[in-house]
Parts: C-alpha cells; structure tokens; sequence
C-alpha cells in the first residue's frame, strides 16, 4: 500500500497542478466574456454607435475565432499543446491592448476581432488534461472532473468581472475601464509560461493550407452575404448570391479534406456517428451562448420610458443580472458528473439542450420585468453550463489520441460559427430599415428581440431532439 501511494501521489500532485495553472487561464477567459457585457452600451456612446450596431463587434470577433480554432487545434496536435496556448493567448492580449485604445469604431472592431484567440484556451486545456490522464486508468472521468472544475472557474470568474466592470463604469474613464482586462491577459501569459508543461505534439503529417483557404472562403462568402442583407436589405440579390456560394463552397471543401490522411478539418471524424451530433450540438448551441450575449445587454439597459420596452437596467445592475445568470451556468458545470450519472451521457446532453430551448422560450411572454429575466436565464444557465463542460470532454472521448485536439477545437469551431451566423442575423434583426423605434436613440424594434429569443429556443430545441433521437452514446 505504501509502495502504491508513492507512485501515486507524485502524478496525482502534477495533475492537480496543471489543472491550477490551467484555472488561471479560465479565470482569464472569464474576464473576458463577463466584463464587457454591462457596459456594451457604454462602449456604443463611446464609439457614436447604436446599440445594434455593437453586434458587429461578437460577428467579427467569431468570424475570426471559427477561422483560427481548427488551425490552432492542428498545431497543438502538432507542435504541443502549450506552444498554441501561449501562441493564442498573446495574440488575445494584443487585441485586448487594442481595445483600450482604440480611437475609433473600426480600430475597436479590428482589435475585438482579434481578441477572439481566446476561444481555443478550453479545447487545448481539455487536450492538455486528456492527454496527462491516458495511463491513470480513469481518463475520462478524469478529463470530466477537471472540465467541470475549468468550466466552474470560468463562470465564476465571468461574474466577478461583471460586477467590477459594472462598479467601475462610472467613476473612471473609458480607456482605463479598458485596460484591466488587458492587463489579466497579460498576466496570464506568463502563469502559463511557468505552470504548464511541455510536451511534444502527438500528431504527425504537414499542415493542410488549402483546407485553411477554403474554409477561408466559405465563412468570408457567407458572412459577406448577411453583412449586405444589413446594408442593403433582405432584398439584396447580391446577398443572396454571396450566401449560396459559400454554401456551394462546402461541397469541394469536403471532398478535398476527405482525401487527405491529415486535414485541417477531419469530415470524416467529423461525421462519425460519435462525433456529429455534438458538432451540430455546439453549432446550435452556439447560436445562443454567444450570439445572444449583446442582444440580451442592450435589452436590459434599454428605458422603457423611451423605446417602449426594456428593462430600463444601469450599468452596475445587469452586472448583477450576469452575475445571478453564471451562477446557474455553474451549477449546470458542476452538477454534470451528477447528470451524467443519473441520465447517462446522451441524455444529460439532451436534457441541457432542453432546458437552453425553455428558458430562451420565455423570454417570448415575460420580458417585462427583472424577475421574469432573473428566472429565465437561470433555466437558460443550468442548461448553458453543463453544455459548455460536457461537450468538449465527450468529443474528446470519442475521438483517437491523435486528434483530441482537433475534436475538442471543433466543439469550439463550430459554436463559434453558430455564434458568428447568429450575431450577423441578429444585428440585422435589430437594426432593420424602417423599423427602427427612435433612430434618435439608436433602439432596435422589440421585433427584433422576440427574432433573437425565437432563434436561441428553436435552435435548442433541435439540438436536444437529435441528442436524444441518437441510439449511440455520443461519448463515453
């Protein structure tokens, strides 16, 4: 038993932590998601621009995200994972010093965009994690305690930035307010530095650069199509063109990465019966957990006095709001080994897919008030937190040891695509030709809004259908 014990606990010390170092980095990423969300609206009197318009910022900053995330998983399997970490994230902090002073709307959108590194922390640290775990014996239970201890620190990171950057709003300026999150990234680059280990790449084979420029292609296609739809209206021949060749491009792009031994995207890992229906699940989900963000922080602070709806919320009051909404998005992180165990898999999946559709459905009838949000997204949140730590850890598990970190990078790819169609098809929502309630105050049409609550539900609904419809564990 001794003998047991001693070559135990130098491996189980060394786990735990990498896994410290690793919450670090989500305490970072919690910053960024939680500390701009109350003071959107700040940022658009900031910059002369409408709340709608804001939009624009999580599109772009998406867009580029789902650009990056498969080429950074690639090279993590590659090169080793903590030499893409350390890569993305000083990238992250270049935009996030951008931001801080950025003169004008473009440079801000530019620096946001680039800031969007960020969403290939969690895959890499879910590789990272995997990958250490492979000889305990236990590695997918393993690998789901520490996404949900990851995922837990994340959120409650995201409120303690809500609430600063709601407490700080008014009493300093604006570059300053900025330079906080800048500063956390920072310093996180060299607590990865420090902490994590080195370990070699397990992939093999080149880099695929003509997926790269293809998928390059098929999302620039498509993003330009619903950016003219906003410029040009819904009417635009031109917009629609641009939509139908970006779709058309996915048919070459499939059929040239399915011939190659080692693609930038794996079609054919990717349409495997384990892998699928979380891909589609994090597209969908995607849709909601990022698309949404802007839209439900400009209706909190709208005055119902003047647009006619709204929460009529100050700064520091939706902070608290995101606040009450990341604690249910915790519980849903850490009660995962809990759902798992009493529903299985797939059904814990499903399960959180529904609760995401109920709770962005009742925002439909009850919008009025700050309680009717408090209770609907803290449905939305249970489901949103289990979610967020279940999938990368299922794609994970029913991926092979050499593709983990491309697994768990689709799983952020492909959300940040559903994020990135939803943000574009939202501002367009909001900021319709016409519709618009007092162009004076830059307020979108509550039509608008019950656009975004509608898709959010629907596109819930499907993902929980085809989780539980699967015969298959997608993971074990």
């Amino acid at each position: 038993m001794t003998d047991l014990r001693t070559a135990v606990a130098p491996h189980a010390r060394s786990l735990a932590a990498i896994v410290g170092f690793l919450v670090c980095v989500e305490i970072a990423s919690g910053v960024l998601q939680g500390y701009y969300t109350p003071i959107f609206s700040d940022i658009a009197n900031h910059l002369s621009i409408k709340d709608a318009d804001v939009n624009w910022f999580e599109a772009a900053q998406l867009v580029l995200s789902a650009l990056v995330v498969a080429p950074l998983a690639r090279l993590g399997d590659l090169v080793g994972h903590k030499r893409v970490l350390l890569l993305s994230t000083a990238v992250t902090a270049l935009g996030s010093w951008a931001l801080a002073f950025a003169p004008s709307f473009g440079t801000f959108l530019v620096g946001w965009a680039i800031q969007g590194a960020y969403v290939v922390w969690l895959p890499l640290e879910i590789a990272i994690i995997h990958r250490r775990t492979a000889d305990t014996g236990r590695q997918a239970l393993l690998t789901r305690r520490a996404a949900a201890i990851l995922v837990g620190a994340l959120e409650l990171s995201v409120i303690v930035a809500a609430l600063t950057s709601g407490a700080l709003v008014e009493s300093v300026g604006m570059r300053t307010l900025l330079m906080l999150p800048a500063i956390v990234v920072t310093i996180c680059l060299l607590l990865i530095w420090i902490g994590v280990e080195d370990v070699p790449g397990a992939g093999s084979g080149g880099f695929d650069w003509v997926g790269l420029g293809l998928l390059t292609v098929v999302l620039g296609l498509v993003m330009g199509g619903l950016i003219t739809i906003r410029v040009a209206g819904p009417s635009s021949v031109l917009a629609w063109v641009l939509i139908a060749l970006g779709l058309l491009a996915l048919v070459p792009f499939a059929r040239i990465e399915g011939r190659l031994d080692e693609p930038l995207v794996d079609v054919r890992l990717m349409s495997s019966p384990g892998q699928w229906p979380l891909q589609l699940t994090a597209f969908l989900f995607g849709m909601s957990v990022l698309g949404a963000q802007i839209p439900l922080s400009t209706f909190s602070r709208t005055d119902p006095d003047v647009a006619g709806y709204g929460l009529g919320a100050t700064a520091s009051f939706v902070s608290t709001l995101i606040g009450v909404y990341v604690i249910f998005l915790a519980i849903g992180a850490f009660t995962l080994p809990l759902w798992a165990r009493l529903l299985g898999d797939r059904r814990a999946l499903a399960a959180a897919s529904f609760l995401v559709a109920i709770g962005y459905a009742l925002w439909l009838p009850f919008h009025d008030h700050t309680w009717q949000a408090l209770i609907n997204m803290a449905v939305v949140g249970i489901g949103s937190g289990a979610l967020v730590a279940a999938l990368p850890a299922a794609a994970a598990g029913a991926a092979p040891p050499t593709r983990t970190s491309f697994a768990t990078g689709m799983t952020n790819a492909t959300k940040t695509i559903g994020g990135a169609v939803a943000s574009a098809v939202f501002a367009i929502a909001l900021a319709s030709a016409g519709s618009i309630a007092d162009p004076s105050y830059g307020h979108a049409p509550l039509s608008g809004y019950y656009v975004v609550w509608s898709v959010c539900a629907l596109a819930a609904l499907v993902a929980g259908i085809v989780l539980a419809s699967q015969h298959r564990r997608p993971a074990e």
